[in-house]
């Protein structure tokens, strides 16, 4: 989907969130803006706010103050419009598991509302993207965990998303397989895809991440990239120590 380079993909300005019946906010005056093209880590220990902040970003629930705009659109006003230019793959395998891999592509496509011609291109495209041309006549039930994760991450970008929401989408892989996964989650940069990303593990922020935002207790804590953040605390060795520095907590806690 065309997005114009002009506008931020992706504006959080203000943004906050109060449960009923809480004292205190678990997401409170958060504001940064994500470029095409970016990978952006959202990083932060259990209970600093991530889901909540990425839930209202992806038009699941609703902010108590604040604005989210993707594309120029504000999700509070136009939720269905901004809904096209979204993807949110969750850690969970949302797959068929008694469908093929091939079939499992189909399907979402055609629920993306993709033309027959269309989606056969995007499948073929998808399969060779992700290295999963081999397995797409095989039950997701019988594929490792690393297939079903790149078939996940295929067919939640059949509809070309303008920005995807990617939440620990290495959790669990083997060392190759990881490996192989981000090779891919950056190829998806390269061709223009904008990323947001949550992870437990601190080397991968840092490897493929052009931008982070650290965040604990509803806040953030500090925003940019990994080598500037890391060059600022002549303390710290990498990106991990300086999550650890700042919320006092490993990223898992």
């Amino acid at each position: 989907m065309s997005v114009d380079h002009h506008i931020p993909v992706l504006e959080v300005i203000g943004l906050g969130k109060r449960y009923k019946g809480a004292r205190n906010h678990a997401v409170n005056n958060l504001d940064f803006t994500v470029e095409k093209g970016e990978i952006f880590g959202f990083l932060g220990p259990n209970g600093a706010g991530k889901t909540t902040t990425i839930s209202i970003m992806s038009t699941l629930m609703k902010p108590s103050k604040g604005q989210v705009k993707i594309c120029g659109i504000d999700i509070q006003k136009k939720p269905a419009e901004a809904r096209k230019y979204i993807s949110l793959v969750p850690q969970e395998i949302a797959l068929y598991h008694s469908l093929t891999g091939k079939e499992n592509l189909k399907y979402f496509g055609a629920m993306y509302g993709l033309d027959k011609k269309t989606l056969e291109q995007k499948i073929s495209k998808a399969l060779e993207t992700f290295d999963i041309k081999a397995y797409e006549n095989q039950r997701i039930s019988r594929c490792s965990g690393g297939i079903k994760r790149r078939f996940n991450l295929a067919c939640g970008i059949l509809h070309d998303p303008a920005l995807i929401f990617l939440d620990e989408p290495t959790v669990g892989m083997d060392v190759h397989s990881r490996n192989t996964l981000l090779e891919q989650i950056q190829s998806l940069s390269d061709m223009g895809s904008t990323i947001v990303y949550t992870t437990h593990y601190m080397e991968e922020a840092q490897s493929i991440c052009s931008r982070v935002l650290i965040m604990n207790k509803g806040i953030c804590l500090a925003e940019g990239s990994p080598a500037d953040l890391v060059q600022k605390e002549p303390s710290c060795r990498n990106l991990g120590d300086l999550f650890l520095s700042i919320t006092g907590k490993r990223l898992g806690d």
